[in-house]
This record gives structure tokens, C-alpha cells and sequence, in this order.
């Protein structure tokens, strides 16, 4: 089947980015934008579809990741989830330490939350990554104090894939009375996920990453974790998360929980076969001029990130247009320089200008990867092989 929105444009390789919504999903939201309108906090019987729809996505959430239901409190998306549990955790503990470790290449969501809590007096400690992108769990030891209240480190990064080792960290982060937070938005439903085994206080997921609407997320708030809000008002989600619940928004994160959990991990192993083809036929095609950017296993598994020797990333998608791809985040899309990712990793500057984030999804067929590896191929042969 392919998706409706995808017949007739480029070959999408930019799921990182965003993802189609699902028709599955909008089946289960469309009654709660045209029937169920009701405030699920109210009393009366206009709200009794409405609890109950927010009450299964709960559920459905939770299942997702290994949680309990009351333990997920819904939001606005992944940047107020992530800001939720870092604001939220630092100022709950500031009265036993005012230390914060983050790492460099995580998401601006983090990072910017971070660097907000300087204003309040925290210390906020970024540790490096290696040549993969990984943050080694030695230099986090080398940095936690007694004084530290969070650790935040991303469990999967958006644009080389590469998976952090969050459950060695969080054990790290734990001996010394911290809490550890994780924002899991491009991993949730691509690949399993579960709070215990990671070992994390605070998760965060996302819903137009999993094919979901935009303008929803969840934060995984493990029980007895104490944060404070950042929306201030009544008392919805558990008093965490002040506002009329979007209630449609909610029933399609839901849904779209509901649907990974039924289809990982079979749909993870597609989606590692369909990248893999993409970079077998670009190697096959480009002979020794394709470079692997990030983690060579341990990787989400729709994330293929590679440097084409000699090339100019944004210029040759530029001049493939048939291909919808990326250089990097698209939070960073627009601006004239390379990864801060890559470069944080070590790659030099012309390696990180000629990358490119090739990530599939769950409409792309193993013929369109092909057809992808083609296309850029050409473009690369006819307007960049010779400087390569």
C-alpha cells in the first residue's frame, strides 16, 4: 500500500523530519473533531467519550514503552515534553544540587532547556561524543558529581541514528542520586522501546515522528519522580500539564502507539532492510566514494547518513529533486554550514558539508530505495565526481 500523500511526489527519504499521519490514525481522531467534541473534564454525558478516548491512549501509550498508564502525561510535542522534564526535574531538586549534564549533539530542545537553567543557577556540564556520535559512559563518570540533580542524553540521534548508551548511563546517574532523562522521539515506533530495561526517570516521545499528527507528545514521568510544571493553570494531567486536553490529538498518538506495538519488531527489521538497500546500491553505483557517518550497528534502523566524497550535500538535493531528503536536522534546515552533529563527532568540514540523512519509512518499498540511490547517483556522477 502506499501512503496517499506520497503518490505523487519525490521519493520521501525524511522521516526523521516528520512522518505521513497514518490513515489508521485519522479514522480513530476524525470522531473527535466532528462528533465528540466534549471537554473530558466536565461532568455530564458530552464528556464520557471523550475521558474514556484520552483514558485508552493513556494505555496505549504506556504499552509502547513498558509503562503504566498514569504514568504518561500528555503535551504539546516533543519540545515541551523535553522541557517539562528538564525544567521540571532541575527546579523539583534544586534544593539538592545545581548540576545538569546533557551532551553536545542532542536535540536544540534540550540543549536550549538546558542552557535556560543557568538563569536559575544551574551548571550545565556538555559532554563530548566520539567519532560515532556515542557519548562514552567514562566520561560521564568523570563529570557527575553528588551535585547533580539530571542527566539528559537523547537515545537515538536524528540524524546519523546512532544509539546512546542510555542504560549504562542512567546507572551511572543513579549511584549519585540523579535523575535521567531521555528524549526517545526518533526511536518510538521504529524500533522497541521500555523504560525498565533503559533504566530512565523521564521519556520523551513524539507524535508526528510516528505518524502522528503534529502538536502532540507524551512525557514518560516515572512514579514517584517529582517535577514541576511549566504550563500553569487547573489540574489536568496529574496536575503536570495545565489545559484542555486536545482530545482528537491524543486518541491519534494513541492509535499510532497501538499500531507500533502490534507491528515491532517486524517493522523495525523491514525498515533495516530498505536502508540497507539504499546503501548497497549507492555503494554499488558510487565505488569507494560513499562514507558512513555515525554508528555502523548501532543505529535506528531507517537512518542511513552518508558523506559522497566531493560533493556538496545541499546542492545536490538540490539538483535531485525527484529525492525529498536532508543534510541534517531539519531544525538546522536553511542555515549555510555543516552538521554541528558531524563536526561535533570530528568529521572535517568538507566530509560534514557533503553528507546527506537518507531515512525511510513505513510506505517505502526496497524499489524506491533503489530508484533513490539512482537518482543521486546521476547527480553526483554528472556534477560532482570530478572534484570527488
Amino acid at each position: 500500500m502506499t501512503h496517499p500523500a506520497l503518490t505523487d511526489g519525490p521519493i520521501y527519504l525524511d522521516h526523521n523530519a516528520t512522518t505521513p499521519i497514518d490513515p489508521r490514525v485519522i479514522d480513530a481522531a476524525l470522531p473527535y473533531l466532528t462528533h465528540h467534541f466534549g471537554n473530558p473534564s466536565s461532568s455530564h454525558a458530552y464528556a464520557a467519550k471523550p475521558r474514556a478516548a484520552v483514558a485508552e491512549a493513556r494505555r496505549q501509550v504506556a504499552d509502547l514503552i513498558g509503562a503504566t498508564p498514569g504514568e504518561i502525561v500528555f503535551t504539546g510535542g516533543g519540545s515541551e515534553a523535553d522541557t517539562l522534564a528538564i525544567r521540571g526535574a532541575a527546579l523539583a531538586a534544586r534544593d539538592h544540587g545545581d548540576q545538569v549534564i546533557t551532551q553536545v549533539t542532542e536535540h536544540p530542545a534540550v540543549l536550549e532547556a538546558c542552557r535556560s537553567l543557568t538563569a536559575e543557577g544551574f551548571t550545565v556540564t556538555q559532554l563530548p561524543v566520539d567519532e560515532f556520535g556515542r557519548v562514552d559512559p567514562a566520561d560521564l563518570r568523570a563529570a557527575i558529581t553528588d551535585n547533580t540533580v539530571l542527566v539528559s542524553v537523547m537515545t537515538a540521534n536524528g540524524e546519523t541514528g546512532t544509539l546512546q548508551p542510555v542504560p549504562e548511563l542512567a546507572a551511572i546517574a543513579h549511584r549519585h542520586g540523579a535523575l535521567m532523562h531521555t528524549d526517545a522521539a526518533q526511536v518510538a515506533g521504529k524500533a522497541p522501546l521500555d523504560v525498565t530495561e533503559l533504566g530512565v526517570d523521564l521519556l520523551t516521545v513524539v507524535g508526528h515522528k510516528m505518524y502522528a499528527p503534529k502538536g502532540v507528545g507524551a512525557l514518560y514521568v516515572r512514579t514517584g519522580t517529582s517535577i514541576v510544571p511549566i504550563i500553569h493553570g487547573a489540574s489536568q494531567e496529574q496536575g503536570l500539564r495545565a489545559g484542555t486536553e486536545s482530545v482528537a490529538l491524543i486518541v491519534a498518538l494513541g492509535a499510532a502507539a497501538a499500531i507500533a506495538t502490534t507491528d515491532l519488531p517486524s517493522s523495525a527489521n523491514r525498515l533495516a532492510s530498505t536502508r540497507d538497500t539504499l546503501h548497497r546500491e549507492l555503494d554499488r553505483l558510487l565505488p569507494g566514494a560513499v562514507q558512513l557517518n555515525g554508528h555502523p550497528v548501532d543505529r535506528l534502523p531507517n537512518t542511513l547518513n552518508v558523506s559522497l566524497a566531493g560533493a556538496d550535500g545541499k546542492a545536490l538535493l538540490a539538483a535531485t529533486p525527484h529525492v525529498a531528503a536532508a543534510t541534517g536536522s531539519a531544525c538546522h534546515e536553511g542555515l549555510d554550514i555543516p552538521s554541528a552533529v558531524l563536526i561535533a563527532m570530528g568529521l572535517v568540514h568538507d566530509r560534514a558539508s557533503a553528507a546527506l540523512r537518507l531515512t525511510v519509512g513505513r510506505w517505502t518499498t526496497p524499489e524506491e530505495a533503489k530508484e533513490a540511490a539512482r537518482l543521486l547517483a546521476d547527480t553526483y556522477l554528472t556534477k560532482f565526481q570530478a572534484s570527488a
